[in-house]
């Protein structure tokens, strides 16, 4: 039997996974530590048919990708730190506009320039509330190279069926390591693509939601008739320019809506040793990967500790966090950056339960002994 494992880099997991969720075109820009993405697809994306095109900035990237969507085409973009900051516009435009992407944001530390080649967990808060009005975000963290490699399928997945940009959120740790795995159990995985419109052209209202709060939008350039406006306006279901108190908060409570009434559908987290914990410790990305260590060490000396890991980052999986931390008498937030996550968590946990911080920011991975330290501080309170 022919040997089906691989030793393969984050950022590789993640362009291999775009490839099998059917990305054929990828606008990018070089910014470590997002770079090699846009290397491996400017060398696969022709293999299979695809486009890469290296824009001048990451402003047109964006737009780049958002006008390959337009057309039909699955796309993404890769950046960190200061080119997602550049990027924030269009991504709203395509949050409003209802053009499916994908935006893969491996973080480093920041703010501006900051530090290239270091790691770090700062744009947290960013990827949901950087751009401007009550703009929706779907956001996926995954914590190793496989799982990287499923959650970009499950990026575009997620993209095509709500009708709406994903972030696939990383960091230089996880995007730049490399796992030995096997990717073959993925071969009959699920492939969404985007419903396309049942009505005749003459009828056809592309911002009309179906019955699930989803709009149908037929690709640009297309030879039935269907022809409509896409702009970044409030607009009613033929896509024209409406400023009407009605069209305004129907256009937002269905933009935000349609993830809000799936959040179920698009949550994933993951649980370890809650069943029973009286120490929950609340970690993403990287830093999940030694607060999985910590807990496993801390239960071998008799410590109830267990981890809760969103996956999903947006919409935050907030009832699963109250219920994993209701028996709890402390939870412990360890994360890159001077304090993120842990305002999320505190809202969502009960006021009898201490919230602790475990903030560190200097370019250095948190080590499974540094969540163990605090965990036997709280245990013996």
């Amino acid at each position: 039997m022919a040997n089906t494992r691989k030793l393969i880099q984050g950022n590789k997991a993640c362009t291999m996974g775009a490839i099998k969720a059917g990305a054929r075109f990828c606008a990018s820009y070089p910014i470590t530590p997002a770079s090699e993405i846009g290397e491996y697809l400017s060398e696969d994306l022709p293999k299979v048919g695809g486009k890469f095109i290296q824009m001048e900035d990451e402003i047109a990237s964006m737009g780049a990708v958002i006008g390959a969507s337009v057309m039909g085409v699955k796309a993404i973009t890769a950046t960190s730190g200061a080119g997602f900051d550049l990027k924030q516009e269009n991504i709203a435009y395509a949050a409003m506009t209802e053009i499916p992407v994908v935006i893969v944001d491996v973080q480093r530390s920041g703010p501006s320039t900051g530090g290239a080649t270091v790691c770090a967990q700062g744009d947290l808060m960013q990827v949901k509330y950087g751009r401007s009005g009550d703009c929706p975000m779907i956001v996926l963290y995954p914590n190793s190279v496989k799982e990287i490699y499923k959650t970009t399928i499950r990026a575009f997945n997620l993209a095509e069926k709500y009708m709406s940009p994903v972030i696939l959120l990383m960091d230089e740790t996880i995007g730049h390591m490399r796992e030995n795995i096997d990717l073959s159990e993925y071969e009959n995985v699920e492939i969404i693509n985007r419903k396309l419109p049942d009505v005749p052209p003459e009828e056809y209202k592309p911002y009309e939601p179906d019955a699930e709060g989803i709009v149908h939008l037929m690709p640009f350039g297309n030879k039935e008739g269907y022809r409509y406006v896409i702009q970044g306006m409030h607009h009613g279901a033929d896509g024209m320019p409406n400023l009407s108190p009605a069209t305004l908060q129907c256009s937002l409570d269905r933009i935000n809506g349609k993830l809000d009434r799936h959040k179920e559908d698009i949550w994933e987290w993951e649980a370890v040793d809650l069943d029973d914990a009286d120490i929950v410790v609340v970690a993403v990305g990287c830093v999940s990967r030694s607060a999985t260590e910590a807990v496993h060490a801390m239960r071998k000396q008799g410590i109830k500790a267990g981890l809760f890991r969103p996956i999903t980052l947006w919409p935050f999986p907030d009832e699963p966090l109250m219920k994993a931390t209701e028996h709890a008498k402390a939870v412990i937030v360890p994360e890159m950056n001077m304090g993120q996550l842990v305002h999320k968590v505190k809202e969502y946990t009960r006021d009898c339960t201490q919230v602790i911080p475990l903030n560190v920011y200097d370019g250095t991975v948190i080590m499974p002994e540094q969540i163990e330290k605090v965990i036997k501080e709280v245990s013996e309170k």
